[in-house]
């Protein structure tokens, strides 16, 4: 079993009335870890990522427009078209995550299980596939 079959799509809950629309993320709930960590990227020019966690989830949410999350184990790469505000993927560890193909005006939501430290991050996909075949 790869560990990309673990990936997942997770829906918010959303109301829509007469006002517009409001969309909540809950951790623990909607999310499925304690959230330690949320940033967010915008005016983004080139790729993202290029990167994998040995120890954090994550949940990544195009909160404005659209982009290509891509994702791999080492063997086999999965593509995700990230366009809406009411829906997130969840990436476990042991991933190496690229962001691509930003349409003008995106603005992305990350979500993290742990505080960022880095030295829990593999900053090139050599040093990827080394740790990720003894893994």
């Amino acid at each position: 079993m790869s560990r990309l079959d673990n990936v997942r799509w997770i829906e918010f809950p959303s109301v829509v009335d007469e006002r517009g629309a409001l969309t909540f993320v809950e951790g623990a709930q909607d999310i499925p870890f304690e959230i330690k960590r949320a940033y967010y990227l915008y005016d983004v020019r080139l790729d993202r990522g290029g990167h994998a966690h040995r120890d954090t989830q994550q949940v990544i949410v195009a909160l404005r427009g659209r982009f290509v999350l891509e994702l791999s184990d080492g063997v086999e790469s999965r593509r995700f078209a990230l366009d809406s505000p009411t829906r997130g993927v969840h990436i476990l560890p042991m991933l190496f995550i690229r962001l691509l193909d930003f349409a003008p005006d995106t603005v992305v939501l990350v979500l993290a299980s742990t505080h960022y430290d880095k030295s829990r991050s593999i900053r090139s996909w050599e040093a990827y596939l080394q740790e990720a075949r003894g893994a």
